[in-house]
């Protein structure tokens, strides 16, 4: 990534902590655009992302297939603070060297993946509670070369669903075309919960 990976996360992390501060109780069983996942359910994978990844940045080795819930009392103050952790572990420039050794990546690499859930699952997250959110131009910018590069394997893994087909003209005008980009890479429709 051109721009180093704590400044990307710093621009990004608030939108995504206002979006999840704005997650109503009654709105933790809606659908997302995750189809295996209603509101609570990624809101528990992205508070273990952000936990995880400040343990990668100082390429220590995580756990994956644990699924805690993080939901209990204060969980959005907690978000938001361990979301500050995350920005602060990525802050040193020694995270970005070498191999992660759980990972098996470049650690630009691994900081980028942070990046993207933080920056995708905000929008997941707005869209499924119907709230604004615009994501941090920069952090989008910098996404495009990391998902075209991780695309193949993370479709073949089934972390990223087939692009769908993109409409013609363009459904979505509110959309940054950046935005409505990344998230057709990722396997988005951007016009969730519509059908094209």
């Amino acid at each position: 990534m051109s721009t180093q990976t704590s400044e990307l996360l710093a621009a990004a992390a608030p939108r995504t902590v206002d979006v999840v501060r704005g997650v109503s109780d009654d709105q933790l069983d809606l659908p997302t655009p995750c189809s295996d996942y209603l509101v609570r359910d990624l809101l528990n994978h992205l508070f273990q992302v952000v936990v995880n990844f400040q343990d990668l940045a100082e390429k220590r080795q995580v756990e994956w297939a644990e699924k805690p819930d993080h939901l209990g009392d204060g969980w959005r103050d907690r978000f938001e603070a361990e979301t500050g952790r995350l920005v602060a572990a990525w802050s040193d420039p020694s995270t970005l060297e070498g191999v992660s050794p759980g990972m098996g990546m470049p650690q630009p690499v691994i900081g980028g993946m942070a990046l993207l859930d933080l920056t995708v699952h905000g929008w997941d997250l707005a869209v499924a509670t119907g709230q604004p959110y615009q994501p941090a131009p920069e952090a989008v910018a910098e996404l495009h070369a990391l998902v075209e590069q991780l695309g193949p394997t993370a479709r073949k893994m089934g972390v990223f669903a087939d692009p769908p087909p993109t409409p013609t003209p363009d459904p979505t005008p509110d959309l940054a075309p950046n935005l409505a980009h990344l998230l057709t890479q990722t396997g988005r429709t951007p016009t969730w919960p519509q059908t094209p």
